[in-house]
C-alpha cells in the first residue's frame, strides 16, 4: 500500500511492505523504514552477497512500486586499508549496488552513488584501534537515501 501526502510542506510516502507501514521523506534512509538491513560487503569485496540481495529485493520492491522515487547509493568500507584504496572501494561497492538494482528493472537515472571509504564510520574502529570482525563489518555498508519522492 502506497499513499502520498504533504506534511509541514514536505511530501512524504506512506509505504506498506511485509505489513509494516512508515512515512519516508526526501532525505531518509529507505532501509531504516522497514528494518532492512545494510547491505553489508565482505574484507576487500565489492559483489552483492546472497543475503544482501534478499535486503535488495525489499529495496528493488519499493523502487516497482513507486517509480517516481529515486536513491542516492552511499557505500562505505571499514578502516583496514589506505584511505585511498577505501574510497576506491566503496566507489565499487556503490557501483555494485546501483548495478544490481539496473539488472533487476530498475531505471538507472533513479539511482546515484558515491564511496564515501573510511570517512563515515559508525563506530570507534579507525585506524589502530582493536576491533572485532563484526565491529568492522558494521562499517562496510551501503545505504539508501531517497532523493525524490
Amino acid at each position: 500500500k502506497i499513499t502520498l501526502g504533504k506534511d509541514n510542506g514536505k511530501t512524504e510516502l506512506n509505504i506498506a511492505l511485509e505489513k509494516i507501514t512508515c512515512k519516508v521523506a526526501i532525505g531518509d534512509d529507505l532501509g531504516k523504514c522497514f528494518g532492512i538491513k545494510m547491505i553489508y560487503f565482505d574484507l576487500d569485496k565489492s559483489n552483492i552477497r546472497h543475503e544482501a540481495a534478499l535486503d535488495l529485493e525489499k529495496i528493488l520492491d519499493v523502487l516497482k512500486q513507486y517509480p517516481n522515487m529515486k536513491l542516492d547509493i552511499r557505500s562505505h568500507t571499514d578502516s583496514r586499508a589506505s584511505f585511498k584504496y577505501n574510497e576506491a572501494l566503496s566507489d565499487r561497492r556503490a557501483k555494485s549496488t546501483i548495478a544490481w538494482l539496473v539488472d533487476n528493472g530498475v531505471n538507472p537515472n533513479r539511482l546515484t552513488g558515491k564511496g564515501y571509504g573510511e570517512y563515515q564510520l559508525v563506530n570507534r574502529c579507525t585506524d589502530g584501534v582493536k576491533c572485532t570482525e563484526e565491529e568492522h563489518q558494521q562499517n562496510r555498508r551501503s545505504e539508501f537515501i531517497i532523493t525524490d519522492l
